[in-house]
């Protein structure tokens, strides 16, 4: 016990000017526009960094440091290597203190997290048969809001490729998000927060909303409080159908979320074949068509994912039918048919050419 007690404190870090010295000491302030917010209560993140579970030995890879307040608990968790990835160049000079602190322990990339090739950040011997438990590596962020609903449906994406930090295996998340986005995240069926968010995560892990912390421990004071949130990928998805395919079904499903679920399931089809393949993929998928979406269950939605994946079998291009898209051509040729009806210079009795 005495042993394991001194190999836990070689992880500690020597004293160092607080969070608070630093963000003085470099003028640092938090950028509006990019979402900043500062957590410089070290009780706080080293609450964040215990969600991840036991970190001795372990590789993390931790999103947006800024001024390092979380890089330094999990520093003194017992980890064996931090790859940090920070996009503002303010913070690297701090990174860089920490790093001279923390010698061969800590990588820092300058750079933005969503391009950032995560699959050439760790030795090959981190990884773990998907099928096995997960590896002993781990993302950890206090996301900025204005990135977050991105980052996390492109590292699902990612998760159901088994690409990018999932190439290792089953890698675990423990992530910042704003309150309403946790619940989203974590939202169970029939709740008001069921969302397009709630399917695509609980689809592909098991999601657990671990606490709140209130808005007045962040610097500046954001208007919201914050979720943390953790993320365990599962063995097997539970739709088995590509993401893409998954995701726009339940996209579509969603955008009328206050009526009933076939409304949004019709907008998967073009107006010619509407009525006649909406009611075929609700028949097949066996769903009752006047359910709200947020009342549908996960093995309903992979009703009708695997539904509508049958019909794109019978008809290729229904696949990449976007109503949207559809919806903005009307839009634009209603448009040019205005200004040429009400153009000065339409030569009377003679018809314009169309477009």
């Amino acid at each position: 016990m005495m042993a394991a007690s001194g190999k836990l404190a070689s992880f500690r870090l020597p004293p160092l000017p607080t969070v608070g010295e630093l963000i003085k000491l470099y003028n640092l302030r938090a950028e509006k526009q990019l979402s900043q917010n500062f957590l410089l209560d070290l009780r706080l993140t080293d609450k964040i960094v215990r969600q991840a579970g036991s970190l001795r030995d372990a590789h993390v890879c931790e999103v947006g440091p800024g001024p390092g307040g979380l890089t330094r608990s999990i520093l003194n968790s017992g980890v064996s290597d931090v790859l940090v990835v920070e996009k503002d160049t303010r913070f690297i000079p701090g990174l860089k203190l920490l790093s001279e602190a923390a010698p061969g322990r800590l990588r820092i990339v300058h750079g933005d997290i969503l391009t950032y090739r995560m699959d050439r950040g760790f030795p090959e011997n981190v990884s773990k048969p998907w099928e096995e438990d997960p590896p002993n590596l781990h993302i950890i962020g206090n996301l900025p809001f204005s990135v977050a609903t991105a980052l996390i449906i492109k590292w699902l994406e990612n998760m159901a490729d088994r690409t990018g930090p999932f190439v290792y295996g089953r890698t675990r998340l423990t992530l910042t998000f704003q309150k309403e986005v946790a619940e989203r995240l974590t939202a169970s069926t029939g709740s008001k927060q069921r969302s397009r968010l709630s399917i695509m995560a609980q689809n592909l892990c098991t999601v657990r909303n671990c606490f709140t912390i209130p808005g007045r421990a962040f610097v500046p004071k954001p208007e919201v409080d914050v979720g943390v949130v953790h993320f365990t990928p599962l063995v097997q998805a539970q739709i088995q159908q590509p993401f893409k395919l998954v995701e726009k079904v339940v996209r579509n499903v969603f955008q009328f979320r206050r009526k009933h679920c076939h409304k949004g399931v019709e907008k998967l089809f073009p107006e010619a074949c509407r009525v006649e393949l909406t009611q075929e993929m609700m028949r097949k998928a066996d769903v009752d068509p006047v359910l709200r979406p947020t009342e549908l269950t996960i093995p309903q939605f992979r009703a009708l994912a695997d539904a509508y994946a049958h019909l794109c079998t019978q008809e290729a291009s229904l696949l990449s039918y976007e109503f949207r898209e559809e919806l903005r051509v009307k839009n634009l040729a209603r448009k040019i048919k205005k200004i040429a009806d009400t153009s000065p210079d339409k030569p009377t009795g003679v018809p314009r050419q169309p477009c």
